[in-house]
């Protein structure tokens, strides 16, 4: 078991009022992968994608240049060329189901189709899977208007290709662990595709250890006039949409709306994309989604897994949901003219790192716990080995933050022979930990939060 002095905050690092992040030195082999993302492959997707007039999920799918279901078929055939390319691991197939009448966005029986690449696990052991989606369908002002002109640039056009270039650019690589690259389909008319992709992984057990959406990630002027071509959003939800009573009753008595599975996975994305993508702001918003909007991540939230949406800075409601047009002077639509193409190349990186990082650390501690059988002024820390990849194991990181921090401010290395550790004199009170496994390479897992352990 570790011991950690109070003493040490002596030597020259004081907690309170103090913020240190962790600086770590990128994996080289991730920068690889990184300079392999390219703007104009993005690009020339958007601007494909965007040449089928519309891809609402009700439009024409037997027309072979205009409708959803020419645009579905094109994404597949391209994913295709990308598997081969890649030695033919990466697996590309659609997933059909169907749908409607809903009375609400769906005027009648309708074959939706999402379209998946998984790029299979090496580790037969690791049963995680990582997801990153963006929806390919679009839309203009009248939700039900199924034949004008949407070409959907940004909304998501740009989310789409962006997932489309991180399957091109990992098609050839090897991760422990099965990443799924989704193209999603119907989020306008209510999230159908996510919500039965959800339905299905809960109901097949799928081990969903961490789902992305990228959704509207090509614009960076908002209709407030802002230029930002170097932030993201990354949207979280706190108190977990599938919590049980017993749970709610827990976070109510020791805290925690601010430590939910998604939550931490925002998290990480910040820390990996100071640590990768350095010229890009991720700004972490401490709420599930927008105002009036809500994305693919939220169903898989509700059937319990960690899932998170990456966004644009500013809002430009002018190209979102619009009929193409020119109206008292502004100009309203979804074009590929106002995507900002390097912009959403840096946030493709982004997901590209930490696929990575995620993809090959060890899976998390199975269990963590603050030891609470008895008052003291210290806190131990209990966790258990991870149910599998232990042979990537270097050991754990115990991660610190005052209650009141947005971040971890700090963290220290346990070895893989412990299953304890103790803050000596830091009473658990006042701070929050997590914990998370390492490989030798620095890949960390997603941050375990404790709960408590009252016998």
């Amino acid at each position: 078991m570790k011991r950690l002095w109070i003493v040490l905050l002596l030597a020259g690092w004081a907690l309170a009022g103090k913020t240190q992040p962790v600086t770590k030195q990128p994996d080289p082999y991730i920068q690889q992968l990184l300079a392999r993302v390219s703007a104009d492959s993005i690009e020339a997707n958007i601007r494909r994608l965007a040449a089928f007039g519309t891809r609402h999920t009700l439009s024409p799918t037997d027309n072979d240049t205009f409708g959803i279901g020419a645009a579905r078929r094109w994404i597949k055939r391209t994913l295709e060329r990308y598997a081969a390319a890649g030695g033919g691991r990466m697996e590309v197939f659609f997933d059909r189901f169907w749908y409607g009448p809903d009375g609400r966005r769906v005027d009648r029986r309708v074959e939706i189709v999402n379209v998946i690449a998984r790029l299979p696990g090496t580790d037969p052991e690791d049963d995680r899977i990582f997801i990153v989606s963006g929806h390919y369908d679009s839309r203009v002002s009248d939700v039900m208007d199924s034949l004008s002109y949407a070409p959907g640039a940004s909304d998501d056009a740009s989310g789409t290709a962006a997932v489309m270039e991180m399957a091109r650019v990992l098609a050839r690589e090897r991760f422990p662990a099965t990443i799924l690259f989704v193209a999603m389909a119907a989020e306008e008319q209510g999230l159908l595709g996510a919500r039965h992709l959800a339905a299905m992984a809960d109901s097949l057990g799928w081990n969903v250890a961490g789902m992305f959406t990228l959704d509207i990630i090509g614009n960076t002027e908002g209709d407030n006039r802002v230029r930002d071509n170097r932030t993201v959003r990354v949207f979280s939800e706190g108190v977990p949409s599938a919590e049980t009573p017993q749970q709610a009753r827990l976070r109510q008595a020791i805290g925690g709306e601010n430590d939910s599975p998604s939550r931490q996975l925002a998290r990480y994305l910040h820390e990996i994309g100071a640590r990768y993508v350095p010229e890009l702001r991720v700004k972490l918003i401490f709420r599930r989604d927008r105002f009036l909007r809500g994305g693919d991540h939220i169903p898989f939230n509700e059937r319990g897994f960690a899932a998170v949406r990456l966004t644009e800075p500013n809002e430009a409601y002018t190209r979102q949901h619009q009929d193409v047009r020119v109206e008292n002077g502004i100009a309203y639509g979804d074009v590929p003219d106002r995507v900002d193409f390097d912009y959403v190349a840096r946030v493709t990186r982004l997901m590209t790192a930490a696929l990575a990082n995620l993809a090959m650390a060890p899976p998390p501690p199975a269990a963590a716990y603050i030891d609470a059988r008895g008052l003291s002024v210290d806190t131990r820390l209990l966790w258990e080995p991870p149910r599998a990849g232990r042979d990537r194991l270097a050991g754990y990181y115990v991660l610190v933050r005052e209650t009141t921090a947005p971040q971890w401010q700090q963290k220290w290395f346990v070895s893989a022979t412990d299953t304890s550790y103790t803050f000596v004199g830091w009473s658990k009170d006042d701070y929050f930990f997590g914990i998370q496994s390492v490989d030798a390479q620095g890949h960390e897992s997603r941050i375990l939060f404790p709960v408590p352990r009252f016998r």
